[in-house]
């Protein structure tokens, strides 16, 4: 179970974005303020029905008197966005996580570019309302099926995004539509890419950056789905040593490094539990793991494991607990 801090937000306004996306103000319900965030962040909600959620804060931290997360509701969801939408409403009382960040904007980036596809504009709206605030050097490109299915396009209207904003409809003018192959082609010194929107969105974009040649540690993905064909539970058995308690724990082939620690009372605390969120990261042997997440850059997972997916490659595990 999670060990993070929960506090209660008043739910004080909901508005429809698009036909199938809603945003959601949440606030202090004393009016005290929030927990300040960075761009990029997110926080679970605790919904109806005993589901809980990741989602990202899609409003800038200057403005961080209240959270404002946009929930799509998916045809083929597992509960969440059908509770937010269906039983959520305005002046009700939920629990959330403080935020956390997972996909921080990297600070010795010279360029940032900005790839949103769908209710993937949440956490790149926040990185772009930041990065305009600093007077940074960023595009924010935004891809959206028609004008109806553009979320958030108030904000985008902003004249401080506009210099820097390319929008990309499937339903518009062709002339404006975005080639990724030719945008991502070269790679100007020190830019670093940020995508996040739908699985195949996400893959074409990573596709394009690979055939370009970008750096792996250029590239910062937020998922919201693990990719339907991951595997991030069962494998072959390991062993866990725990430097620091000098002990070692097995972990069956059927079973989670987290399970496995959890037996022998050692909590580690998860949200996901898909390799997204990256609350369950701990300090370990990177280089022996098979890892499985979707929240690590490749320098992270030379010293960081995610323990609620990540395997051993080998018979065992070295962790920094």
């Amino acid at each position: 179970m999670s060990l993070e801090r929960t506090l209660t937000v008043r739910v004080e306004r909901i508005s429809r974005e698009t036909p199938e996306i809603l945003a959601f103000e949440l606030a202090h319900p004393w009016g005290r303020a929030l927990p300040g965030y960075e761009a990029g962040a997110h926080i679970d909600v605790h919904m109806p029905g005993g589901f809980s959620r990741q989602y990202s804060l899609a409003r800038g931290p200057s403005n961080a008197a209240s959270y404002v997360i946009g929930v799509k509701r998916e045809l083929a969801s597992r509960g969440g966005s059908a509770s937010m939408h269906e039983r959520v409403r305005e002046g009700d009382l939920i629990a959330i996580s403080t935020p956390r960040n997972t996909f921080p904007l990297r600070e010795e980036a010279a360029h940032h570019l900005l790839m949103a596809g769908g209710i993937g504009m949440t956490p790149l709206l926040a990185m772009a309302q930041a990065l305009a605030a600093r007077g940074a050097s960023f595009t924010l490109c935004v891809f959206a099926r028609s004008e109806e299915h553009l979320a958030f396009a108030d904000a985008l209207r902003d004249p401080a995004l506009a210099p820097h904003l390319r929008l990309h409809l499937d339903q518009g003018d062709a002339s404006q539509r975005i080639d990724l192959h030719a945008l991502l082609a070269e790679r100007a010194p020190d830019t670093h890419l940020y995508v996040c929107g739908p699985g195949g969105f996400m893959q074409a974009v990573r596709d394009a950056a690979s055939v370009a040649r970008w750096p792996e540690d250029a590239l910062h993905a937020e998922y919201f789905a693990a990719p339907t064909d991951a595997n991030t539970t069962t494998g072959l058995p390991f062993t866990l040593k725990l430097a620091r308690r000098g002990i070692t724990v097995p972990v069956a082939a059927d079973q989670t490094a987290v399970d496995a620690l959890h037996e022998v009372g050692i909590d580690i605390p998860v949200s996901c539990q898909q390799g997204l969120c990256g609350t369950c990261v701990v300090e370990g042997d990177g280089e022996g793991a098979e890892h499985r997440d979707f929240c690590l850059t490749g320098t992270e997972r030379r010293g960081k494991v995610a323990l609620c997916c990540s395997r051993a490659k080998g018979l065992e595990l070295v962790l920094q607990l």
